[in-house]
């Protein structure tokens, strides 16, 4: 592989996560109903409003599930599985393959975004139990939705909240099984965004 093709392939790559980053925190944001004045909110909002627009016309939103957004997400995954492929000399991908891999990729990403997030406000619930920046307060309203199912059924025992354990169990649980599906389907390395 040379130099140029590595570095195509991380550009497209590193791009491709980071708007797929966008437009999946752009879902959560409506599935958690979280506060769309939220300045960070209003920059997912602006950032995905432009390419979802037309397919909000073709798939609109039901209650609070974000059809849109979905589709926005699985397309820039499409289109970056197959530049990703075009630089590295493959021919295109399989319109159906691309379109799993995709749904992998973006199903890891949401998975690697609610541990890595659960372990933030864990360390910043210690740190800085009050803090009021945006990011914690968005990350919060889009977490505690997810733990809520844990903490009813492991309601905290004196002051003690033991459900992110078993959060985290359930979320490595689910990225052990999506990492067979990913074998499964011959995933190839370094072609898709978020694995």
């Amino acid at each position: 592989m040379s130099t140029f093709t590595q570095a195509g392939t991380f550009l497209i790559q590193s791009l491709g996560s980071f708007y797929l980053a966008v437009v999946m925190l752009r879902f959560l944001l409506q599935l958690s109903r979280a506060d769309f004045y939220n300045p960070i909110s209003q920059f997912l909002i602006k950032a995905t409003h432009l390419p979802s627009k037309p397919l909000r016309k073709i798939f609109p939103t039901y209650r609070s599930f974000d059809l849109a957004s979905l589709v926005l997400a699985l397309l820039s995954q499409l289109l970056v599985i197959e530049i990703t492929a075009l630089i590295n000399g493959y021919a295109l991908v399989n319109l159906f393959y691309a379109l799993v891999w995709g749904a992998v990729g973006a199903l890891s990403l949401v998975l690697n975004f609610y541990l890595y997030g659960l372990l933030i406000i864990i360390i910043v619930s210690w740190v800085a139990p009050h803090s009021q920046q945006p990011a914690l307060i968005l990350l919060n309203q889009l977490i505690r939705p997810a733990m809520a199912p844990f903490q009813r059924v492991i309601p905290p025992m004196g002051g003690l909240d033991l459900s992110p354990i078993f959060m985290f169990l359930v979320i490595n649980m689910l990225q052990i099984f999506l990492n067979g599906i990913a074998q499964n389907i011959r995933l190839p390395a370094g072609i898709v965004p978020g694995i």
